[in-house]
């Protein structure tokens, strides 16, 4: 059973080089925000609005983010259909490639549970910014669905270096006192943002945890 383990860690892990070293893979389109007021680490944005396709996976946050990764990633890399109209004839069904895009986010669905203890997890890709929910390509996946998300401010706090319990926990604290500190009010759950490949030296990694916020006049 060791083995077995060992085995389909192993083969996540070559899944996941192969994919991010894809042509796909360099095409990093993030979602579209402004930024309302920085201090230091901490930032307040305001995202326009955007299209997102997530699936549940459940685990610890590892096992769940790989999960969740797989089925979204094959969603973008053809397990899709869309309907293609030729003239006089009747319909066809195609799939198409959609462009890799950053971050990749991850967030426990209890809102009371941490980091550490959360066993179910929403796992999300934004689509590129080119797309309607008309124009995407359908999942053939069940698990996959498309949202529209509207537009939203959210509290944020960037760092670099690994993802630990620990250290996403302490973070999300930092930016749950910093807010408080600012008098603003929490309308969400914290979400992890991971933009980098596996592969990245922790000093160069670019991770986030975001919070939305009400939106109010002073913003």
């Amino acid at each position: 059973m060791q083995k077995l383990t060992s085995f389909k860690a192993v083969q996540s892990i070559v899944f996941g080089i192969n994919l991010l070293l894809s042509p796909m893979a360099m095409a990093t389109e993030i979602p579209k925000y402004t930024l309302i007021r920085q201090d230091g680490d901490f930032e307040i944005r305001q995202y326009e609005p955007r299209i997102i396709a997530e699936v549940t996976a459940t685990g610890d946050l590892d096992t769940a983010s790989g999960e969740g990764f797989r089925s979204l990633a094959g969603f973008i890399f053809g397990d899709n259909h869309v309907a293609v109209q030729q003239p006089a004839k009747v319909p066809t069904v195609e799939s198409s490639k959609i462009a890799m895009t950053a971050p990749v986010t991850v967030e426990p669905i209890k809102s009371e549970q941490s980091f550490s203890m959360a066993r179910e997890w929403r796992v999300e890709f934004t689509m590129p910014s080119q797309y309607s929910l008309s124009t995407l390509p359908k999942p053939n996946n069940p698990s996959v669905h498309l949202k529209e998300l509207p537009i939203k401010n959210y509290a944020v706090i960037r760092y670099s270096g690994m993802n630990t319990e620990h250290r996403i926990n302490n973070e999300i604290q930092r930016l749950i006192d910093w807010v408080s500190a600012q008098n603003l009010e929490l309308v969400g759950k914290p979400e992890l943002a991971r933009y980098n490949p596996p592969w990245t030296l922790p000093i160069f990694r670019r991770n986030e945890i975001l919070i939305a916020i009400r939106q109010t006049q002073q913003n």
